[in-house]
């Protein structure tokens, strides 16, 4: 298995971004910040699939918007926040083997 793994923290305080290309078998991601999010985004650069979670909503759920615009709720494989970061679920249209997903944590 192949994987390529950037982040980098902002020096605004509690904001991270970073980016997975994972060329083996994709399974769900646990990002480490040092913080608990409260805006999460999750982005499919390749399929430009995408998926939002909001503090206040559920563990494993997103707003889930694909390509042709569709906006969804998914209530598992979305975004999980964790007391230091997040976990990256595994819905099929966001987590793709060789494609790169880009994301963004706020606290």
């Amino acid at each position: 298995m192949a994987e390529t793994l950037t982040q980098s923290n902002s020096p605004i305080q509690n904001h991270g971004v970073g980016r997975v290309l994972d060329t083996g078998t994709v399974a769900a991601r646990d990002i480490t910040l040092g913080f608990k999010p409260r805006v999460v985004r999750v982005i499919n650069v390749t399929s430009r699939d995408m998926m939002e979670w909001y503090e206040g909503m559920a563990d494993a759920s997103a707003v889930k918007t694909v390509a042709a615009g569709t906006r969804t709720l998914i209530t598992s494989n979305g975004i999980t926040p964790t007391a230091n970061g997040f976990t990256i679920g595994l819905d099929t249209d966001v987590v793709v083997t060789s494609e790169q997903i880009s994301w963004e944590a706020v606290g």
